[in-house]
């Protein structure tokens, strides 16, 4: 049952694969291309270099790209790592393979780049050859100018490069799959659909299981863009340290005032006293006051839906989310978020 989430066009938000796709050859100069496991690309090229755009549009030397790119993934999932080779024009190219334990999901295809340094990479394959040399001669002699202009890297960042690609994609890839799967299978099993056996998925999880591992990656993910922890002015009566504490570690829970004066051995009546004494806010303004900061700093710093951000920071649901928001800040979350795009 597995199999059906292994397609990586399911997996990733292609949208914004393709945002990271374009940062990562703006940042290392490379053209860059994910596909399939079929070899069907799945985004477009970024940062496709001009002189391989003329020679793809060409009827005679595309057959030779196409199958550079197919002999190049295939290598590369023979070999389970990045496999960097030589094109029908020497050009340097990176196959990049993307598995999920062992199973080949698709591809990262990078490169159009020439070495600096082509004595160091005399061991690199040239994958695909011409058979007609007088032909390719001819085309690169009109495409001169172009191929001149093609990046120029040492054999030795282009070894780093794929490397880094290879672990950056997969990892990617990885967290997406776990939090795509174990979400589905939350919200299959929450609405109590018969035909779902957990068992054939992941033996031993009840949803009771599933339920505690949703709200840990919850958490995990808030935590991951809002790296808080209480301030002096808030920890400064010891008394009251486990509640601050809990409330930052745990963000995306509705904190209860009773829950908090447990963790501090008070009864509630006199840790609502304390805890308003100390703050200056009773306890249930304090929170909604605080999730609303963080709110502010996701819109702010990412490009989650409203309805993800009331989910990770713990509102029952967006509508309610949308109200507390506008009454602190009174602007909507995503009129602020345009107004912070704006500025």
């Amino acid at each position: 049952m597995i199999k059906e989430y292994l397609h990586i066009n399911k997996i990733l938000d292609l949208t914004k694969w393709k945002r990271l796709q374009d940062s990562l050859a703006t940042v290392t100069k490379l053209a860059i291309l994910t596909v399939d496991y079929k070899g069907i690309p799945i985004t477009s090229h970024s940062s496709c270099q001009a002189f391989c755009q003329s020679v793809r549009k060409d009827p005679e030397l595309l057959p030779y790209c196409q199958k550079c790119d197919s002999r190049g993934g295939l290598e590369a999932v023979r070999l389970n790592e990045p496999y960097v080779y030589l094109c029908h024009f020497n050009i340097v190219d990176i196959a990049i393979p993307i598995t999920i334990d062992g199973k080949y999901i698709g591809a990262v295809m990078a490169g159009q780049v020439k070495l600096a340094d082509p004595e160091k990479g005399t061991d690199l394959e040239q994958i695909v050859t011409s058979k007609n040399v007088p032909m390719h001669a001819e085309k690169l002699k009109e495409l001169q100018e172009e191929y001149d202009q093609l990046p120029v890297m040492t054999y030795e960042e282009v070894v780093k490069i794929s490397n880094m690609l290879s672990l950056l994609c997969n990892y990617i890839v990885e967290e997406a799959l776990n939090k795509n799967l174990l979400v589905e299978m939350f919200e299959k099993a929450s609405g109590n659909q018969q035909s779902l056996n957990l068992a054939t998925i992941l033996p031993g999880y009840s949803i009771r299981n599933i339920e505690s591992i949703k709200k840990e990656m919850t958490n995990a993910i808030a935590d991951a863009y809002l790296k808080t922890s209480p301030n002096e002015a808030e920890t400064g009566n010891p008394v009251l340290q486990p509640a601050f504490e809990y409330i930052h570690s745990h963000k995306s829970e509705q904190v209860s005032l009773k829950h908090m004066a447990e963790l501090c051995h008070l009864s509630p009546s006199y840790f609502s006293r304390l805890f308003a004494k100390e703050t200056g806010e009773n306890f249930t303004t304090y929170l909604a006051k605080l999730k609303i900061k963080w709110a502010k700093q996701l819109l702010e710093i990412t490009d989650m839906p409203v309805s993800q951000i009331s989910d990770e920071l713990g509102f029952n649901e967006s509508g309610y989310f949308i109200k507390i928001f506008k009454k602190f800040e009174e602007i909507t979350p995503a009129l602020y978020r345009k107004y912070i795009q704006k500025q």
